[in-house]
């Protein structure tokens, strides 16, 4: 029996669940250098170049995918899919700013990653029916911050914090623009069937695939078990030091 293109459509794609994969262990990656630089294992500054680009492919990969998958989503036409998402990334983003806000009062987490998702899913949903007029609000999003000064609003963030008395310095902030254009672009990859594209059957796409489909839970919690590693590690040394 052949399946129907309705069960097609739910069925997971492991191309993207790889492609998200791969930001995940990017992520992973930032996360950890990040940790042994608080302890000493490493130098250098946040704002390197390598270190603010490394950054930026990060959320270019999870962003674009946010686009992705909510215009598969909108292909599904099942609008509960697109509330379930959002309560999770709510109650996630929610449990993010807590932790922080207990463990770094003066650096918590108000608008990282997950907030800007979050709010990006919703501000992205009535544009993702129309891909192609999505990714060229987006493009021209992209450029204009890129070559003009338009989108930058020097001011806006040291105002806002002030008006709200929220902390200046924070562990984790994604700002609107320029990164609403690359949700907004997103959605084209899921237009042109990206996620139909044939995946190697290795062990490394194995373990993208498993890191993409589970993003959201390994984001909470990965960074709570790499950040004990390398205190621990640091714990060891200086008992023979």
């Amino acid at each position: 029996m052949q399946p129907s293109p309705a069960n097609a459509l739910v069925k997971r794609s492991d191309f993207l669940d790889a492609y998200r994969g791969l930001a995940v262990l990017l992520m992973m990656v930032f996360h950890f250098c990040w940790d042994l630089r608080h302890f000493g294992f490493l130098e250098y500054s946040i704002y390197d170049p390598f270190w603010v680009y490394f950054r930026s492919l990060i959320l270019t990969l999870f962003l674009t995918a946010v686009g992705w998958s909510s215009y598969l989503t909108f292909k599904k036409d099942n609008y509960w899919s697109f509330w379930k998402r959002d309560i999770k990334l709510f109650i996630a983003a929610s449990s993010i700013s807590l932790a922080t806000y207990l463990a770094a009062p003066d650096q918590w987490i108000y608008f990282g990653i997950l907030h800007f998702i979050f709010i990006a899913s919703l501000l992205a949903r009535p544009f993702v029916k129309w891909p192609i007029a999505s990714a060229a609000i987006g493009i021209i999003i992209l450029l204009i911050y890129h070559t003009t000064h338009y989108l930058t609003f020097p001011n806006a963030f040291a105002t806002i914090t002030s008006f709200l008395d929220l902390p200046q310095r924070t562990l984790d902030i994604v700002f609107p623009f320029p990164w609403i254009g690359v949700v907004l672009l997103g959605s084209l990859f899921g237009y042109l069937n990206l996620h139909k594209c044939q995946t190697p059957k290795t062990i490394l796409t194995g373990i993208l695939a498993l890191l993409g489909r589970y993003a959201l839970p390994i984001y909470l919690v990965h960074q709570v078990f790499l950040f004990a590693l390398v205190a621990g590690f640091k714990m060891v040394l200086s008992l023979f030091s």
